[in-house]
């Protein structure tokens, strides 16, 4: 950001500066640690104080509401040690502990949203914002949402729509993997187009454009979960999660989560050599041995590569992602295997069907065939998503 440029405004910071969507009225909270101004000063505290408002409840979305819980961690209900409050998960044991039961939203006059997107399809939080607007919706509670930055842009959309059969909290609705669109707008795109019959309030940004990268905002960076530890780790976000849907490791318990992956079988310099011959746009592929300390492979020294996007503007995330996990697989079909046990809550489909959308993804790669052949297919439903979701966007 050039030092005569303004600092964006996130959503929390317009609503201090004009507080009259809250104003007079019983409020419940769904937040996390990433809700903060852009001197750091967090949502729980600013609301509670208020004195024309009274913030009476806590929500937590996956990892809680302080991001201390790994992925797929399930988080009981706590008391907020700042506030006093009761926080309720909204990441429970299971599926029907995802939205926020009737009773908790009774008496409330409206429930405020700010959570940090990714800007991939798979990132729970705006599935979160989804299911609370439902409910909210049933209890006629209004529903306000503090906007913030898409952190890898709202320009570029990447990849297939997600087929109707692969819904799941990883993916909700019909979105492509990557939608170039911040949670505020997709709150205004779910509420029409997926019929959740909400009273919504979205509190836009201020200085917020479609091209910027979270770095260029002047924004803080706060980490959403606990391995998102940088914007260089979202930028890659949306290929390198289908990871998760392998026995290979996506780099979890390492610094450099999503970063890198490989797995003990893999050769480094094999790996590396094949993705690079490939010619992907603005990234290389560096071979490196990596020990991770918990998850997949936990203290074994495994083989991969680390991913260095040279060119931000012209990487493909998903298209990367995609490959990797393609070439890994035919380097060794023996020792590569497909994640089988529960994902997201989902026992009856693999979770590479459900991070891709499609098994058409698994079937291509099981198959030999081309990743290409797919990929070209997506230009036509992205043009039509492009098209549907213009009405949404408010930058």
């Amino acid at each position: 950001m050039s030092s005569n440029q303004q600092r964006v405004q996130p959503g929390l910071e317009v609503l201090l500066d004009d507080p009259r969507p809250i104003a007079g009225k019983k409020i419940g909270l769904v937040t996390n640690q990433s809700g903060v101004t852009g001197d750091l000063r967090h949502v729980v505290d600013l609301l509670h104080r208020g004195s024309n408002w009274k913030l009476t409840t806590l929500f937590g979305p996956e990892h809680g509401i302080w991001g201390e819980a790994q992925d797929m961690a399930h988080v009981g209900h706590s008391v907020d040690p700042m506030t006093g409050l009761t926080v309720y998960s909204l990441y429970g044991a299971s599926e029907n502990d995802l939205a926020p039961r009737q009773e908790l939203l009774h008496g409330l006059d409206a429930l405020v949203i700010d959570l940090q997107d990714i800007g991939a399809r798979y990132y729970t939080f705006i599935y979160t914002m989804a299911l609370c607007m439902r409910e909210a919706g049933k209890a006629g509670v209004q529903v306000i949402v503090l906007d913030r930055p898409n952190p890898i842009d709202g320009v570029h959309l990447e990849g297939n729509i997600r087929e109707d059969k692969y819904s799941s909290f990883v993916g909700m609705f019909a979105l492509p993997t990557r939608h170039g669109m911040t949670a505020g707008e997709l709150a205004r795109y779910f509420n029409k187009v997926f019929k959740l019959d909400c009273d919504l309030v979205v509190v836009p940004m201020k200085g917020w454009q479609r091209s910027m990268w979270f770095d260029e905002t002047g924004l803080p960076w706060v980490i959403p979960s606990p391995n998102m530890p940088t914007v260089g780790t979202a930028t890659v976000y949306p290929g390198m999660c289908l990871i998760e849907g392998t026995t290979l490791s996506e780099g979890r318990g390492t610094t450099h989560p999503f970063e890198l992956f490989g797995a003990p079988w893999l050769d480094p310099f094999q790996l590396a050599e094949k993705l690079n011959t490939i010619g992907l746009p603005g990234v290389r592929f560096r071979p490196h041995y990596f020990m991770p300390t918990f998850q997949k492979h936990a203290n074994k020294v495994c083989g991969g590569v680390e991913l260095h996007v040279t060119n931000r503007a012209i990487f493909e995330p998903y298209r990367t992602g995609l490959w990797c996990v393609k070439v890994a697989r035919d380097i060794d079909p023996e020792q590569f295997d497909w994640r089988r046990e529960t994902y997201e809550f989902v026992s009856d489909r693999l979770a590479i069907d459900l991070l891709a959308g499609s098994a058409r993804y698994r079937e291509l790669v099981e198959s030999g065939g081309n990743i290409e052949d797919w990929v070209a297919e997506w230009k036509e439903p992205l043009r039509v998503f492009a098209k549907t979701r213009e009405e949404f966007l408010l930058y």
